[in-house]
């Protein structure tokens, strides 16, 4: 066949010796579009990735919604012991789409919006599994807002952290729930009202994040945390993790009392009474990982 045919024939790229390589874009316009996040899962540690660094990790519906059900899969599973949440790209996420939140969407899409990220976030603290935080860039408004939900984050130095809805007439007035329970109410305040970021090492000092590390030591850092939760049972966990929650949200008198039957149910699991016995005969637990009881 003649070049010139060869290329009315191929219908859509020019095969000339001065043209670039021949390209197979146009054949695959129709594939699939990437997941939003991302989620594997080895040695009773998940990973789930946010997966959208072109539109900055947005938590745009979509993206809660994959969260959500990745977050939920199998989650009373035994195999399942802690989830490290991360992002590909320079940004852990921007926060919400602010395509989503125009007058043509309507209020009740940003009331489904908004009681998506509730759900996404309270969740984040009610399953039974710890969840930590991976951040490597950026997490501004909703997205300091998981940060602040997780159980543990971990951020490296170049990480920044801000809630600059108020810049753009929108006050961050739900991610100031998880903020402003992880931080000083001022240093808060500070951000909520001006917007400015704060570094990584400030983010450390007033107990957002909790630990600083090199870019290179982010990864072998967050494992070893996660690793160190898989050294546990699961139902002891599980059991500290619910009541942390429950007792930090009442009065200290009532936090005592709950605390203290909690001790008393805990030492009725079998697994409980294990970790005991091992201590005492100088040996590692053998954990059950199940909520089996050895005394009433």
């Amino acid at each position: 066949m003649a070049r010139g045919a060869l290329c009315r024939a191929v219908g859509v790229f020019r095969l000339c010796r001065t043209s670039a390589p021949l390209s197979w874009t146009r054949f695959y316009s129709h594939t699939e579009p990437e997941p939003l996040t991302l989620r594997q899962q080895s040695g009773g540690i998940r990973r789930i990735t946010l997966n959208n660094p072109r539109k900055r990790n947005a938590l745009s519906l979509s993206m809660l919604e994959s969260l959500r059900e990745n977050i939920l899969t199998d989650v009373d599973s035994d195999d399942l012991r802690v989830i490290i949440i991360s992002a590909k790209g320079p940004v852990f996420s921007s926060g919400h789409d602010l395509k989503e939140l125009t007058s043509t969407q309507g209020r009740d899409y940003h009331t489904k919006v908004f009681h998506t990220c509730a759900e996404v976030m309270t969740l984040i603290q009610d399953i039974p599994v710890p969840v930590i935080a991976m951040v490597n860039g950026v997490a501004t408004a909703a997205g300091c807002q998981l940060v602040a939900s997780c159980d543990v984050a971990v951020a490296t130095q170049k990480s920044t952290f801000a809630t600059p809805g108020v810049n753009v007439g929108l006050f961050c007035s739900t991610p100031a729930v998880a903020i402003g329970r992880a931080v000083p109410r001022k240093v808060a305040m500070e951000m909520l009202f001006t917007g400015t970021p704060i570094s990584a090492h400030d983010a450390l000092l007033h107990g957002l994040i909790s630990k600083v590390v090199p870019e290179e030591q982010l990864e072998e850092e967050t494992m070893a945390i996660a690793q160190r939760v898989c050294q546990a049972s699961r139902p002891v966990v599980a059991l500290g993790k619910a009541t942390f929650q429950r007792q930090m949200a009442q009065g200290r008198d009532a936090a005592y009392a709950t605390a203290s039957k909690v001790m008393v149910d805990n030492l009725a699991l079998r697994d409980g009474q294990e970790g005991i016995r091992a201590f005492i005969e100088k040996r590692k637990p053998v954990w059950s990982n199940k909520v089996d009881k050895a005394h009433d």
